[in-house]
């Protein structure tokens, strides 16, 4: 789940729409742009793509939402909710981004030529629809589907993006991903909006993500020290409702360090040293 200014012209997405993009590494760096050091996140990346804790993770997140999803299938279960929630259907909110889709790549492709996020090369990234299904997320929300629980993709990818991201899905094997249950961003980054729009109508069954903010605002724009305590308060919730997918590469855990400032890549990495707890 990466956050993202909106409100882009289109000119700018055709301009960053290039089917051989990415294959040009040795030429992304453009006059005159000023290549950052992005080795820090290497590990990160490799780790994501390369280490099978990583898969194994993932698929145990995934094992556990099963089983939950289970539980809550009991009809048993079901008659210890309120009346009200009894007759509601289920719904699943799934992110997207590093919770279904695996966008290491395109992460990738940046740390090695030296290039800092922007959006002609992430729109370029889901334009050419090859982000692969993160381990174990199409097998648990297809069997969630089969059941008749209606996932809803919440994620904060512009709205600009939508036609790529429904393909993507698809084409990873997902099932039932429409205009309808894929809300990406329209306004603001928060997901609040977008929850109530659903619990409105489901019952809520579990929410996935990889970031925090994807299953309450209780977490954004919060100080690592206020983002441990909320954790903290939530304790009970993980593993039950929030399902939480693992994420080294990026992600408010991120901003949260940087104190959600504007810095300088040279700042970051200050804050980055200043923050590591040292014997």
């Amino acid at each position: 789940m990466r956050p993202r200014k909106y409100l882009v012209s289109l000119a700018l997405i055709v301009a960053g729409v290039v089917s051989s993009h990415f294959s040009t590494a040795s030429s992304a760096q453009a006059p005159g742009v000023e290549r950052v050091n992005l080795d820090y996140q290497v590990a990160a990346i490799l780790y994501q793509q390369k280490a099978a804790e990583y898969r194994a993770l993932c698929y145990q997140a995934f094992n556990l939402a099963q089983w939950r999803l289970n539980a809550d299938l009991d009809t048993k279960n079901v008659r210890k909710l309120p009346k009200t929630e009894r007759k509601m259907p289920r719904a699943i909110v799934v992110d997207i981004d590093e919770t279904v889709l695996d966008n290491s790549p395109a992460q990738a492709y940046s740390a090695k030529n030296g290039i800092g996020f922007n959006l002609k090369d992430w729109y370029a990234w889901g334009e050419m629809r090859k982000a692969k299904a993160v381990p174990g997320s199409v097998e648990f929300l297809n069997y969630a589907v089969s059941k008749g629980v209606k996932v809803f993709y919440i994620s904060n990818r512009d709205e600009v993006q939508k036609a790529a991201t429904i393909e993507n899905l698809q084409k990873a094997g997902l099932k039932d991903v429409s205009v309808d249950n894929v809300m990406l961003r329209t306004k603001e980054s928060s997901k609040d909006a977008r929850r109530a729009t659903v619990a409105a109508k489901y019952r809520i069954v579990l929410l996935a993500g990889d970031n925090l903010d994807d299953f309450t605002s209780a977490f954004e724009r919060k100080s690592v020290a206020d983002r441990f305590a909320e954790t903290d308060k939530a304790k009970n919730e993980w593993g039950k409702k929030f399902i939480v997918l693992p994420n080294p590469m990026y992600g408010t855990w991120e901003n949260a360090i940087y104190e959600y400032g504007r810095l300088t890549e040279a700042q970051k990495s200050e804050k980055r040293a200043a923050a590591m707890e040292l014997p």
